[in-house]
């Protein structure tokens, strides 16, 4: 699969998503965030189930910080349940995008991100003594670009099982701390 075909079903995925998500909140008005939660209740059982496929498709497909969705999260489903569907999301999508970027190689990550920052980390990574501890590090701290480090590991050809214990142990911690602030938002 080369660039330009990545490139063009990456677009087409997230239009169709932007489109889906437009036509839900048309005409919302979310002034309030009772608003938001009461919103987020008619989707019922499934609503949760939204907010983990979200997280995992930006991810995937990184257009929007993974914070934005994590503070929604919070504030739409408290700070416990909002936890746990964005860890379970941004974890699946974190390892999809690894097992992707195995698969297609550096077309895809030059696909989703630039030549500039592939250039830049990819060199950093070059010299680094011990990515696994550098990606243990990133995965702890907020707005650090680890979607981009997702897809690096996977050209790397790093160990599947230390790349997936990385995730498991280190995103929850960021993600714990957004959505204990952003919890307490939603239950004012």
């Amino acid at each position: 699969m080369n660039v330009k075909r990545i490139k063009i079903c990456t677009v087409a995925c997230f239009a169709i998503v932007c489109v889906i998500i437009l036509k839900q909140l048309w005409g919302q008005k979310f002034s309030l965030v009772e608003d938001l939660q009461d919103y987020m209740k008619g989707f019922g059982v499934a609503a949760p189930l939204i907010l983990t496929f979200f997280q995992a498709f930006q991810v995937v497909v990184p257009v929007l910080p993974g914070y934005l969705g994590c503070a929604a999260g919070a504030v739409a489903f408290g700070s416990m349940t909002g936890f746990w569907c964005n860890y379970i999301g941004i974890s699946a999508g974190s390892i999809a995008a690894y097992f992707l970027a195995r698969k297609y190689g550096v077309d895809i990550v030059l696909a989703m991100f630039s030549q500039k920052q592939y250039e830049k980390w990819s060199g950093r990574v070059e010299k680094s003594k011990s990515y696994e501890r550098f990606l243990f590090i990133a995965t702890l701290l907020p707005l650090f670009p680890d979607d981009f480090l997702c897809y690096l590991s996977g050209l790397l050809k790093m160990d599947s099982r230390k790349f997936i214990w990385i995730i498991i142990l280190g995103k929850p911690w960021c993600i714990l701390v957004y959505s204990l602030v952003f919890g307490k938002i939603g239950m004012q």
